[in-house]
């Protein structure tokens, strides 16, 4: 269940590619884009990565930080930051803890099968870590636009 914009957006503490902790408020007076993710290295995934990494230019410029996040290890995470030259960070939360706090992960359906997994969603978050806007179920082509549109 997507989190309703206007609420403070939950507290994390996890690790990122390279091996650094990041928390929520290390984005106090920032913009942040924080989008989930199913998996690294898979099309629609890698779509979106590439997708904000062409745009970061102008996300930065806007005053925002793009941070993904995804189930994965710590090590997939540097395997797809180094192979498609991503310029932002990605989130490993392999407890799905995250995932949970933001209401991402839950059962999925796939030709008849069900598992769990992540719900591609994407959270705004303002300065003072209220959420702002979210996109649910993302379609990936022109979701980049999409979030600029409303930076």
């Amino acid at each position: 269940m997507v989190l309703e914009n206007g609420i403070k957006a939950p507290d994390f503490s996890a690790k990122i590619d390279g091996g650094e902790e990041l928390s929520l408020n290390d984005f106090k007076g920032r913009k942040l884009i924080l989008y989930f993710y199913p998996k690294d290295q898979t099309p629609g995934c890698t779509t979106q990565a590439c997708d904000f990494r062409d745009n970061m230019e102008r996300i930065t410029f806007s005053g925002a930080v793009v941070i993904g996040v995804s189930p994965d290890s710590l090590a997939s995470h540097d395997k797809f930051v180094a192979k498609q030259n991503l310029n932002f960070h990605l989130l490993s939360d392999p407890d799905k803890s995250v995932c949970q706090s933001y209401g991402v992960w839950g059962e999925k359906s796939m030709y008849g099968r069900k598992y769990m997994g992540v719900f591609r969603t994407t959270y705004l978050i303002d300065e003072a870590g209220v959420i702002i806007k979210s996109w649910a179920k993302v379609r990936v082509k022109g979701h980049v636009e999409e979030v600029m549109a409303s930076l």
